[in-house]
């Protein structure tokens, strides 16, 4: 899975965000600090109207302050959230502060408004270098979210007891000194570079998204003029910029800011405000909240879709190697018969020495043991088997994880199931440890309705398919599956109702659509009577044999279609 591309705030998301937080949080009373994970921290704010949830973030690829949703208790014993908890408890949120064309945020606490400041929060959003200060009043750093060290920074090492410095301003300069268009011309036309880097050297708090922007509003345009030397400017296209520069300059002055998805970019914040309905006091934050959460859940299952596609593949060719290692002990059993003869051989010489007589008996005792070998090698084939088809089911519920979930959390609880469902199948050993306990909750397989419908269950992990085709089955019901190939069982519930011609075929494109021949134009799937299916002793969950059946023709692409048309009201929370 392909990482989703990340639009950083820059200073013109972060005016935005300010410019609706700043009435709704100030001033406020702290309440609670508490950090969910290593790169970002939450605190509760109490005003006269309601608790308030603010979300701050050094993380490289997503440094950000947001107002946020109430989020679950986590994270209040880390010691920053401690130290936070103690240095602002008692204290307001009365300032909220952000430098003239910087990328830093300043939260100024005191006991109460108009009193002096004594506490500061200070969040700096400079990508790899973002980082979080808590400040006393003196301005020296009481706590950090990373210390910098000499080695990491020669301009500005900074830690715990260090007097606070800001960081070096940005090179350039302010943009709003710049409002002739002949005197902004004539700065970009010093240096004979691409547009993109003309900008962003010449003027603070351009980023390579508000570059985007100003160069239009069509991706691939606004790409093609920012590569463009400026010498080679048209003057259509300076007369474009040049509207454009200008109508960010009246936002940023006039307070004209609100979030629209797509053009250049993959977010703007600003813009002529349209008149809302009010019902969310500040509608940016909201929108960014939710954008950053997808896209950081999005690189988050993307990680550890990647991490477990690597074990599973290392234990898959872990056991076709032991699996090999063994058909070779089996190759040398057939050596028994020589081994046999050469013993005969020996004893059958006119007068054997003791030495060959003993020669003979330990060639003996070598044939026999071989003998012997055979039934404990046989059974240590079929579990090598057994577990081989149970990997390469699992990365075929890999491979079609998160279908059907445009939700990247219900993906990514999905996945979770999958790495739960995989933990003895990534164990290096031949049979799973006695008295493992068994993952916990009710499998949540996914549900839909036939043309007809009746309800049809899909399993998406070896667990799922255990459950729906030997635990949830009744008489009556019909179980599909691709033949000769792993993927998901699939039941259609027809002891709830008569089965129509399309509801058997809808099921069978379903097996075919799950499974590893699903980019076939057609593939075999095999129809049972649910009540027929057995349990393989000593096999994983999920592994079955059946009596009879019947040969149907499926469409993966017609499942496909089917998925898409019931994306509105599948329910339940689908796992692999």
């Amino acid at each position: 899975m392909a990482p989703l591309p990340l639009q950083a705030m820059d200073y013109t998301s972060l005016q935005a965000v300010l410019a609706e937080l700043g009435p709704q949080a100030l001033p406020s009373r702290f309440e609670k600090a508490q950090q969910p994970d290593g790169h970002s921290l939450q605190l509760g704010l109490r005003t006269l109207e309601r608790r308030l949830w603010i979300e701050l973030s050094w993380l490289a690829e997503a440094p950000r302050l947001l107002a946020i949703a109430p989020p679950p208790r986590s994270g209040e014993g880390s010691t920053l959230a401690q130290q936070l908890q103690h240095g602002l408890g008692g204290l307001a949120l009365v300032e909220l502060h952000q430098p003239p064309w910087e990328r830093c945020v300043e939260l100024g606490f005191a006991p109460r408004p108009g009193e002096a400041i004594q506490r500061s929060l200070v969040l700096e959003l400079m990508g790899r270098h973002s980082n979080l200060f808590l400040l006393d009043g003196e301005r020296r750093v009481v706590a950090a979210a990373r210390q910098v060290r000499d080695q990491q920074s020669r301009c500005r090492p900074i830690g715990t007891g260090d007097l606070y410095t800001p960081p070096p301003p940005q090179a350039g300069r302010p943009p709003d000194g710049f409002r002739d268009f002949e005197r902004w011309r004539q700065e970009l036309l010093l240096v004979p570079l691409p547009l993109r880097q003309a900008l962003q050297s010449s003027f603070q708090a351009i980023s390579p998204a508000l570059a985007l922007q100003l160069a239009g509003d069509s991706p691939g345009l606004a790409q093609a003029l920012l590569d463009t030397p400026v010498t080679l400017l048209g003057p259509q296209q300076w007369q474009l910029l040049w509207r454009h520069w200008q109508a960010w300059l009246a936002a940023l002055a006039q307070g004209h800011f609100q979030f629209s998805r797509g053009g250049a970019s993959a977010y703007r914040c600003w813009g002529h405000a349209e008149p809302g309905s009010g019902a969310d006091p500040m509608p940016i934050n909201t929108a960014l909240a939710a954008y950053h959460r997808q896209v950081l859940q999005g690189r988050a299952l993307g990680q550890r879709h990647q991490q477990l596609e690597q074990r599973l593949q290392q234990a898959l060719r872990r056991e076709e190697e032991q699996r090999q290692q063994q058909r070779q002990l089996l190759g040398q059993v057939e050596l028994s018969d020589g081994l046999q003869r050469q013993a005969d051989a020996l004893l059958c010489l006119p007068q054997p020495s003791r030495e060959q007589v003993a020669e003979a008996q330990a060639l003996y005792r070598r044939a026999r043991k071989l003998r012997r070998s055979v039934a404990a090698i046989e059974e240590r084939l079929e579990l090598h088997r057994q577990r081989i088809e149970q990997l390469e089911g699992s990365l075929t519920f890999l491979e079609l994880c998160g279908e059907g979930d445009a939700d990247p959390a219900a993906a990514l609880a999905q996945l979770e199931a999958l790495e739960q469902d995989s933990q003895e199948l990534l164990l290096p050993r031949h049979r799973p440890r006695r008295g493992r306990p068994r993952p916990e909750g009710t499998p949540t397989p996914l549900e839909l309705r036939s043309p007809n419908g009746l309800r049809l269950q899909v399993g998406r992990n070896h667990r799922q398919n255990d459950w729906i085709s030997l635990r949830q089955a009744r008489r009556g019901d019909l179980w599909f599956h691709a033949q000769e190939c792993p993927g998901s069982h699939v039941v259609l519930k027809s002891s709830e109702g008569l089965a129509a011609d399309s509801d058997l075929q809808a099921a069978a494109d379903l097996a075919a659509h799950f499974s590893r021949a699903r980019r076939n134009g057609r593939v075999a799937v095999l129809m049972v009577a649910a009540d027929s299916l057995q349990r393989i002793p000593g096999a994983g969950p999920g592994t079955v044999r059946h009596r009879g059946g019947e040969l149907l023709w499926a469409d993966p692409q017609r499942a496909a279609a089917l998925l898409a048309a019931a994306a509105p009201s599948l329910s339940g929370e689908p796992q692999p």
